[in-house]
C-alpha cells in the first residue's frame, strides 16, 4: 500500500503495518482502561467518603462483603472471647519483629464474632515464650474500623493453619480457618480497635493506599503519548520526502 501526501511519499508493508495496528491497539486499550480504572477510583472514593461521615452498627445481620465495608468505621455490641486469643506472627513495626493481637468479638445474639485486632506486641527473643495478653475489663461496646487482615508477600503451605491451645499463633489469617477452631462464625475481615480504646495495645493503624484517580489518568496520558509517538514514527520510516527537480 502506497500514496501520496504533499512533497511526501508513503509505503507501508504488510509486517510493519499490521505490527503497528497490533501495538496501537494495544496501547488505547490500556490508555482507555486506565480512563475507566480512574472513573471507578472517583466513584468508589465519593463512596467511600459518603460511607466514613456514618457510623455502621456492626451486628449477626450485616452483609459480610470487605469490598463495600473497607475503611468503615463501626461500633459493635457483645463481648471479647477472652480464652480464645490468636497472634498473627511475623508482623514488623519499626525494624522489631512481634504479633497483632487477634480477639474473638462475640456479637449480641452470640451467633456470629468478628476479630478485633488489638494492636501490636513485640516478639520475646526465645520464641517459646509467648506475650502475656490479659483484659483489664470485658467491655460490652467496641469502637473501630473495618479492614482486611494483614497480608503476606509469601504464603507458606500450612501458614493458616493455627497452633494448638491458646493463645495460638497463625502466619495468615483465613477467618474460615479460625472459624472451624473457634467453633463459630466469623466475618471475612477484621476490625481495628480504635486507638482511643483502653484493651489494646500499639495501634499505628495505615490510611487508605488506593491509588487515587488523577495516577490512573496520568498512566493513561502515558499510553495515549507512547501511542502519538508510534504513529509519528510509523509515518516517518514509511516515507520518503520527494525532492523536486
Amino acid at each position: 500500500m502506497q500514496f501520496k501526501l504533499a512533497r511526501w511519499d508513503f509505503k507501508f508493508s504488510i509486517v510493519t503495518s499490521g505490527a503497528y495496528f497490533l501495538v496501537m491497539m494495544l496501547l488505547l486499550n490500556l490508555g482507555f482502561w486506565q480512563v475507566r480504572r480512574a472513573e471507578e477510583k472517583r466513584v468508589f472514593i465519593e463512596k467511600q467518603q459518603t460511607q466514613l461521615k456514618t457510623v455502621l452498627n456492626l451486628n449477626t445481620q450485616t452483609t459480610d462483603d470487605l469490598e463495600s465495608l473497607r475503611y468503615r468505621q463501626i461500633t459493635a455490641n457483645g463481648f471479647y472471647d477472652k480464652d480464645t486469643q490468636f497472634l498473627i506472627d511475623n508482623q514488623i513495626i519499626k525494624g522489631k519483629a512481634g504479633y497483632f493481637i487477634i480477639t474473638p468479638f462475640v456479637l449480641a445474639g452470640g451467633t456470629k464474632a468478628v476479630l478485633v485486632n488489638r494492636g501490636w506486641l513485640p516478639a520475646n527473643p526465645d520464641r517459646t515464650i509467648l506475650p502475656a495478653i490479659s483484659f483489664i475489663e470485658n467491655q460490652t461496646q467496641i469502637n473501630g474500623r473495618i479492614n482486611s487482615f494483614p497480608s503476606v508477600g509469601l504464603k507458606l503451605e500450612g501458614a493458616e493453619i493455627p497452633t494448638e491451645g491458646w493463645p495460638s499463633v497463625v502466619q495468615v489469617v483465613e477467618s474460615s480457618v479460625l472459624a472451624k477452631k473457634l467453633g463459630y462464625d466469623l466475618f471475612s475481615f477484621q476490625v481495628e480497635l480504635d486507638p482511643k480504646a483502653t484493651a489494646g495495645y500499639t495501634r499505628n493503624w495505615l490510611e487508605s493506599s488506593i491509588m487515587p484517580p488523577e495516577k490512573h489518568i496520568g498512566y493513561a496520558v502515558q499510553w495515549f503519548g507512547l501511542a502519538i509517538t508510534l504513529t509519528i514514527l510509523f509515518f516517518w520510516h514509511s516515507g520518503k520526502k520527494r525532492i523536486d527537480d
